[in-house]
């Protein structure tokens, strides 16, 4: 009995450890200020149909990407009384192009395209909320992991040379715009913008894990 006890314990904590292990493949570390953009040159489809790449999407000051979805709170709203941050993304794109910076919406869910994060339900979502940034799916959230983005939405903004400068959430508040009282996005282009250092540079970001999938090795 005792032996049976002692094995089925040794049997639970490899299946953990193994847990654990496939866990932390999903959680990857994000690059960090001062580092290169990566994948600069992979196209990805956008909801138009055209194949872009951040090169291609990048502006003379810089280039912002945000990992977003289709089926996130944070994202969307619903959340008890949030609204979600997608209703700025538009007020976002204007003052990234007022600064010079392009702006891309990258959708890395692999887990949920049959659940409504496919290319298809992402054009659908891009017309209906008139979405104005390029929305690019991520197939087999190959950027996602090269960034080390973990969550929906997840930010990162670059300078001219495609360094990051500022990586976190947009602002304060997925609640309400109107109760906003940091914009940290809006902050870090202007400093960008007018060349000063991007303070802060880095904020905790808030939203629904990426939905990755396993790949066999």
């Amino acid at each position: 009995m005792q032996k049976s006890i002692i094995l089925f314990a040794i049997v639970g904590i490899s299946i953990f450890g193994a847990f654990k292990l496939n866990t932390v493949s999903h959680d990857p570390k994000s690059i960090a200020i001062g580092d290169k953009a990566p994948m600069t040159d992979v196209k990805m489809k956008d909801v138009s149909g055209k194949e872009l790449s951040l090169n291609d999407i990048k502006k003379e000051k810089g280039l912002l990407v945000i990992f977003s979805c289709n089926t996130c709170p944070f994202v969307i709203g619903g959340m008890g009384n949030s609204e979600g941050w997608e209703g700025r993304y538009n007020e976002v794109y204007d003052n990234a192009t007022q600064n010079g910076i392009g702006m891309v919406l990258v959708n890395p869910n692999e887990a949920k395209r049959e659940k409504g994060d496919s290319f298809t339900d992402m054009q659908n979502r891009a017309k209906d909320k008139g979405l104005k940034s390029p929305y690019v799916i991520d197939v087999e959230h190959k950027l996602a992991d090269a960034f080390g983005a973990r969550t929906t939405p997840h930010v990162y903004l670059f300078d001219a040379n495609l360094k990051l400068v500022y990586v976190g959430a947009i602002d304060d508040n997925v609640n309400s715009a109107t109760e906003v009282k940091e914009h940290y996005l809006k902050t870090a282009m202007t400093q960008l913008k007018e060349g000063k250092k991007v303070e802060p540079s880095t904020t905790k970001n808030i939203g629904c894990s990426i939905k990755r999938v396993e790949h066999s090795h």
